[in-house]
């Protein structure tokens, strides 16, 4: 690959640092956009730069947004006493798309790692907290993933939540449609079983 000018060279070399993408990818991009026309090359730039420049966190619930408040929490319609609590801003665009949910979000920024040193004190804890001791929230749903540190980041929230008068649910997990039982592992498996319902 070192037969490519500098300039490609690092074009690809910026690429294949963003996650999932592979030295093959990034080529692929680096001569795509080498061989776009020059306006979408700039377009691209500013995109970036408007991205870096205006992006920030919500105020209240810390998504990401370009003013104080996202849409949803600025939004009058939401219903002000849920707070779905998600790991980041992909997961609750997830639950944005599923169109099952109208109240308010609270994104962690993570999950609790002690293996990457990510404590109680590195997320957005003390924060929900606080929104849910200032009385902003009658039911707070923990939708975190189910992996062993988002396992034990739902265990810690849900032992913190305790000590409010608030209702505090997780979100069903389980089988996914026209998933075959064989294949599913068996945590799943048991989360499937647990949250089972009348019908």
């Amino acid at each position: 690959m070192n037969h490519y000018p500098r300039s490609v060279l690092n074009l690809i070399d910026s690429f294949s640092r963003l996650p999932g993408i592979g030295k093959k990818t990034a080529e692929r991009l680096a001569l795509h956009v080498l061989r776009a026309p020059r306006s979408e090359a700039e377009q691209l730039a500013r995109n970036l730069m408007d991205l870096k420049n205006n992006m920030r966190l919500c105020s209240r619930c810390y998504t990401l947004s370009e003013d104080d408040l996202c849409g949803i929490c600025a939004n009058p319609a939401r219903l002000k006493h849920l707070i779905c609590v998600v790991e980041k801003p992909s997961d609750m665009a997830a639950v944005e798309r599923s169109g099952a949910y109208k109240g308010l979000y609270h994104v962690l920024q993570g999950v609790l790692s002690p293996m990457d040193n990510v404590g109680p004190d590195d997320l957005r804890i003390k924060e929900l907290l606080a929104r849910v001791r200032d009385g902003q929230a009658s039911e707070v749903i923990i939708a975190v993933g189910t992996s062993v540190e988002g396992e034990a980041t739902a265990g810690y929230l849900i032992s913190r939540l305790h000590t409010f008068p608030v209702k505090i649910t997780r979100i069903a997990s389980g089988i996914p449609v026209g998933g075959d039982l064989k294949y599913v592992d068996p945590v799943t498996l048991k989360r499937a079983m647990e949250a089972r319902r009348d019908t």
